[in-house]
């Protein structure tokens, strides 16, 4: 039986059901694509445009390029969504599914850390990294500041691959030696699924003099004094703070009722929302996973399975996985890589690789890889 499903949000788990179902039934998927945007972004490239080592042009590959059998692409902006009726309306129309799944991601609270606006920089969008490739020439002497508003947040490894390029790029101009870095992280570790990617970049940390704050988030900044407060109280001068902030669902989501202290809760095994026929994937699901592509695609896989067993007359729900991979900049042109799988034993599975320049080829194969699946490019 031939359903209609309405995916809201064209990131790596809205792109990846959509081509899965489109592969799947061809031109019976009848699979309609939203979002507000009118270009894919990896979002690993930003750190590149914000160093410098590519241009915002060239990281944007543009939806027009997406045809799938079965599938509509929008561009369009969603106002409302009624999980209820599972209909959805934007700014050109009304829209109704059989299934609902939302893929919005998450959206920047600059708002939530006061200050951040006015004295800081944020490097977690596209604006905001290519407003930094033109700050990050101006700083040559002072105390930098990665700073992390509060967790969890998208890409976990990120804020620490940020000190670590900053400390390459500062090195490289030759004003390392005028300048510090300090990190500051509300998590347990740098990267708390993996122990020993963890450790690796503790161990780069202090060989590189970069000062790391774990378990502490930035409050807010005091652009005045240049002072970062931290939750605990603490005080920081600052030159150059690179934040990112606070995380939170997209206010659609929240006015229709989908959200719980900012995030959408979902069977963690099957994704599914309170609201039958309604799944959640991607950064704003509350899967305690990490939010990462790797594993927005991951539930994006069991997410068209149990569609299509829907579809078939089979009530069957098909589990989540939990499996990602995720590759890690550890400067001097050097990547290291963690394989993990949080669901098929009692316990997480983590497999580390030690970093070497190698692995920037795997990382570039796996862009070019999804830039072939899903734009034939």
């Amino acid at each position: 039986m031939k359903s209609q499903v309405l995916v809201l949000g064209a990131g790596f788990g809205g792109m990846e059901l959509s081509t899965l179902l489109s592969e799947a039934l061809g031109e019976k998927a009848d699979v309609t694509l939203i979002d507000k945007g009118d270009a894919f972004v990896f979002g690993f490239s930003k750190l590149d445009v914000m160093f410098g080592r590519t241009k915002p042009e060239a990281i944007r590959v543009p939806y027009r390029h997406f045809v799938k059998p079965g599938v509509r692409f929008l561009h369009e902006t969603i106002k409302a969504i009624d999980p209820a009726a599972r209909r959805v309306v934007t700014d050109a129309g009304t829209y109704e599914g059989d299934f609902l799944v939302v893929a919005l991601g998450a959206d920047f609270d600059l708002a939530a850390t006061p200050g951040l606006a006015e004295g800081g920089n944020e490097f977690y969008s596209v604006a905001g990294a290519t407003r930094l490739r033109e700050v990050l020439p101006a700083f040559s002497r002072g105390h930098a500041i990665v700073g992390v508003a509060a967790a969890p947040f998208k890409c976990p490894p990120a804020p620490s691959e940020c000190a670590l390029l900053l400390d390459d790029y500062l090195t490289t101009r030759g004003v390392r030696g005028a300048c510090e870095i300090t990190l500051v992280l509300p998590l347990s570790s740098p990267v708390p699924a993996s122990a020993e990617m963890s450790r690796a970049l503790v161990a780069e940390f202090a060989e590189k003099g970069i000062t790391l704050r774990i378990g502490r988030a930035v409050k807010a900044l005091e652009p005045g004094r240049k002072t970062a407060v931290l939750d605990d109280g603490t005080e920081l001068p600052y030159d150059l703070y690179l934040g990112v902030p606070k995380h939170r669902v997209p206010q659609p989501v929240v006015d229709a009722g989908l959200s719980d202290d900012g995030w959408i809760p979902i069977n963690p095994r099957t994704l599914e929302t309170r609201f039958p026929g309604v799944y959640a994937i991607g950064d704003g699901a509350a899967t305690g996973t990490p939010k990462s592509g790797s594993f927005a695609e991951s539930a994006a896989r069991a997410v068209c399975a149990s569609i299509i067993a829907r579809q078939q007359g089979s009530e069957e729900r098909h589990l989540y996985a939990a499996t990602g991979s995720c590759y890690v900049e550890l400067g001097g042109g050097r990547l290291g890589r963690m394989d993990l799988d949080f669901y098929s034993g009692p316990k997480l599975k983590s497999v580390y690789y030690e970093p070497s320049a190698a692995w920037r080829e795997d990382k570039q194969k796996f862009g070019a890889s999804r830039r072939a699946r899903w734009f034939g490019l």
